[in-house]
């Protein structure tokens, strides 16, 4: 039992490590060699913890090997177009000024039924109001709608509005997060100076809290210590 505790460890912690260095993908989004090595990766992980009596080194040797064959390629494409190119392909143009693209839906055996659902999904209904549709080389399909086709923006209409930015947490389940504090040119001053503003709350009463760049800030408080609340945007 013991034997198996500590294989499932090491094992564990290897597959992880690997993972991680093969990239921050979705599984949607891996690549065919990405994820042929991930699927041999846990077959071959697997076979020292079925049967004790195979090595360790057994399930390990494969992984490593089968990773350092996939940062290989990874850093081959990253040099060479015409590498890259052989490995993934190329995105492929099904739908060209509003017209299907015959020849390409063949080629990549992407029927129609699977484009309309695909333009479906992006809630396109009639395939005239598309200028372009791009199969990327992932599998999904990227659309270009024609200019009066395309929702109006603020732009468009000459209005001009402040960036608010991303917001920031600054505060997650009554702990302060102090590296996000300095990123917004911000300290526990401040923060203290606002928390007093709002019946001088204590930081372990606060669920979360979050600032922006136009100084718009979001509040919760636990429950357990007071109601929740949170404030309209603009307040400061």
């Amino acid at each position: 039992m013991a034997i198996i505790f500590v294989r499932t460890i090491i094992i564990f912690v290897v597959i992880v490590a690997a993972l991680k260095l093969m990239g921050k993908r979705q599984l949607g989004e891996l690549e065919l060699s990405e994820l042929v090595v991930a699927v041999l990766i846990s077959d071959m992980a697997a076979l020292p913890l079925e049967d004790i009596g195979i090595p360790l080194l057994n399930g390990l040797v494969p992984v490593i090997t089968l990773l350092c064959c996939e940062l290989l390629i990874s850093y081959g494409s990253l040099k060479s177009i015409k590498f890259r190119k052989l490995m993934w392909g190329k995105p492929s143009l099904l739908i060209d000024n509003g017209k299907i693209v015959q020849q390409e839906l063949k080629a990549n055996r992407f029927s129609l039924d699977e484009l309309t659902e695909s333009l479906r999904k992006k809630d396109i209904t009639d395939i005239s109001t598309v200028r372009y549709a791009i199969l990327e080389t992932d599998g999904t399909l990227n659309t270009v709608l024609y200019q009066s086709e395309q929702p109006v923006t603020v732009s468009m209409m000459n209005i001009k509005l402040p960036e608010k930015g991303i917001p920031i947490a600054v505060i997650s389940d009554g702990r302060i997060l102090k590296d996000n504090l300095r990123r917004l040119g911000k300290d526990e001053k401040w923060l203290s100076k606002e928390l007093k503003g709002r019946n001088n709350i204590n930081v372990k009463d606060v669920y979360y809290m979050t600032l922006d760049d136009a100084e718009n800030i979001y509040f919760a408080a636990k429950e357990s210590g007071m109601k929740a609340k949170q404030s309209l945007p603009g307040d400061k």
